[in-house]
Parts: C-alpha cells; structure tokens; sequence
C-alpha cells in the first residue's frame, strides 16, 4: 500500500474584512497548547499571515480526513483566540497597501531581499500531496508518467479566482504567482534518477537559487522523506475534496509504478504544451476545456472521465475507488471551490465570501 501524507496553507485574516493579519506566531503558540495538535504539525511559513499544518504519514483516506479536520479545527480554534480566522483560499481575496511581514528566517529574508514583490504577493496558499516512493529511480520514473496529468489536478482544485478585490478571471490565480519563479510549473522529463540529480545541481551550481527546496515544479521528489511531492493544487475548501485529490494522486502514483513494471511507455506531453496546458487550466478550471496528456483539447469532463479510467484499477486495489467517485460526482454536480467562491461573492458579497472560505476549518 503506498503511503500518503498532506500539508496544507492557510492565510490568516480579520474576520471582519478578510484583511491578512500577520498573527502567526501567536496562533502557533496558541495551537501548541492543544492537545490535540502536536508542534510539529502546525508550522510558520513565508508571511506572517500564513500557517502551514502537516499530518502524518496515512496508509487510509480516511485517516488523511480525520488528520485534516482534526488540525484544522486545532488551527481555526488557535485563530479564534487570537482575534483572527483563517481562511481556507488559495490567494487572500483583498489584501493591505502595506506587505505583510516576512517570517524572521535567514531563509525568507534572503528570498524577500532578492525578490522583494514577489515575495510580498506570496499570499497565496496551496496543497502538497505526499506519497511513498520506494527508492528515487523509481520515483522519478513514476513523475515522468504523472506529470502529464498535473493540469487536470490543478483544475480540480482550483479555488483562487479572487485578488485585491477584483475577479481575476482566473479560476487559480496562485498558479499564475507562483509561476513566476525561476523553477517553477510542470516537471521536465527525466532520463533517470542520476539525471534528476544532475539537473537539480546544475540549477543550484547556476546560482540562481540558493537550495533545492526552490525546485518549485509542480510534482518533485521531496528532498526530506522518501516520497513524491505533488504541488499544483490549491489548498481546498473542504478536507473531503483533498482527500479527494490525495486519492487521486495516490491512484496516479501506484499506476505509474504498475505501468514501469509493465514497460508501458509514458506519455510524451512536449514541454510546451503541457505549459499551455497548465496554464489554460488555472484560467478555466473546471468550467471548460483541457488538455488531455496527449496535447488534445477536449471537454474537462472527458478530461476527467480519462483520467478515472487511467487509474480505475490502482483505485480498487487502495480500497479508494468509491470515495474518490462520489466526491468526483460531487465537484462536477458543485464545480470547483473557485467557482463556489464566485457565487458566494455574487449573491451575497463579501460577509458569503468570508462565510465560505473560513467555514472548511471546522467541516468536512
């Protein structure tokens, strides 16, 4: 059984305005009072205004739920105490004229030093899905079959349509600040694991960035656990749709596995159309087209459909496949978390809005 793990980004805002409040450190010691959160679960990040939770290593969806809700609820309760929420978006809604603080780490301070707007628009906030990979060649090979479904992971969890006050028309507008860091989006194909490696020196002897945690592709082997590390989602509403999403990438990640023993060739998605294809993803989500791995365009939910289909055997072996369906059904009867995000605004304003994105911390 391959072993999945999640961390997700929160901001913390005024519950008033939604306005980032850059509480974190007060937050993290209030959480660590709890007992039922352990210190090293709830972490800082690069803004004060953000706060990063972990669960362990999960063998079972349902222990990935049960982590998520019981550190959110730890989370949201710490906030509270603190005056402020945390909102569960993956960009801030509205923001200050004034940047929020950076984190005081000899790490955040250098990057705010040699990208210092870019860093100040790091309010944004995304999902990392870990899963066991038994040695780093077989993880690489596993990212080379993955990679070419990175845009229809993205457009699942698109939940970030919303910046400075204004609809983007974007339905994951992370993805489009994010993107623009030296290494970032989809994964280059690899040759093997020594490629891997080489090419990861080769970025680092460049000096353009400091260390490999600034390999900010998209899907990567995690440079701490013996895992691949999934980046392209947005952090989601509910801790149902990342279940949702982790299933998913555990079913990418066992058949990868079954397609390498197998010697099935991966798909070659050329590097500039699966860029095209990210992008069109956090444009559209959802709500249109995407590009199938084989550089196709066509209905997302074709898209998706070949998708359940690509890993409809991994799902029934994990024990995965009738709640990774159901929720699947769910977000296409819904639409994503972007989409809700904008008929909250719409019929309501901002009190729906603020309503929506803070009440993932204390449901499913």
């Amino acid at each position: 059984m391959i072993t999945v793990g999640v961390e997700e980004e929160y901001l913390l805002v005024d519950p008033e305005t939604l306005l980032p409040a850059p509480l974190v450190q007060e937050v993290r010691a209030t959480a660590r009072l709890a007992p039922i959160a352990d210190e090293r679960e709830v972490q800082d990040e690069l803004l004060q205004a953000q706060i990063e939770v972990a669960t362990p290593v999960c063998t079972a969806l349902e222990e990935v739920g049960g982590h998520l809700l019981r550190l959110r609820h730890a989370v949201a309760s710490a906030a509270q105490a603190n005056d402020c929420r945390i909102a569960i978006s993956g960009t801030a809604p509205v923001k200050d004229v004034f940047p929020v603080p950076v984190t005081s780490t000899a790490r955040y301070l250098r990057m705010r030093g040699e990208a210092r707007l870019l860093v100040d628009e790091q309010l944004i906030c995304g999902m990392h899905i870990h899963v066991g990979i038994p040695d780093r060649e077989t993880g690489v090979a596993m990212l080379n079959r993955l990679r070419v479904w990175l845009p229809t992971l993205l457009a699942m969890s698109a939940n970030g349509p919303l910046w400075d006050g204004r609809d983007t028309g974007f339905a994951s507008w992370r993805t489009i600040i994010f993107g623009r860091w030296p290494v970032s989006g989809p994964p280059p194909y690899f040759e093997g694991a020594a490629d891997y490696e080489a090419r990861a020196d080769g970025l680092l002897d460049s000096g353009v960035i400091p260390d490999r945690g600034q390999l900010y592709w998209h899907a990567r082997l995690s440079e701490r656990y013996p895992t691949l590390e999934v980046r392209c989602c947005d952090v989601q509403l509910e801790a149902d749709d990342a279940v949702m999403l982790a299933g998913i990438v555990r079913g990418l990640a066992a058949t990868a596995i079954a397609e390498e023993k197998a010697g099935a060739a991966p798909a070659l998605c050329r590097p500039e159309v699966l860029q095209a294809a990210t992008w069109h993803a956090a444009r559209h989500g959802m709500s249109s087209t995407l590009v199938d791995p084989e550089g196709r365009m066509r209905s997302s939910r074709d898209v998706l459909c070949m998708l359940l289909r690509h890993i409809g055997p991994a799902l029934e072996e994990n024990g995965d496949s009738r709640e990774v369906s159901s929720l699947v059904h769910r977000l296409l009867q819904q639409g994503t978390a972007a989409d809700r995000q904008r008929r909250a605004l719409a019929e309501a304003g901002l009190p729906a809005l603020a309503a929506l994105i803070t009440a993932g911390a204390t449901t499913g």
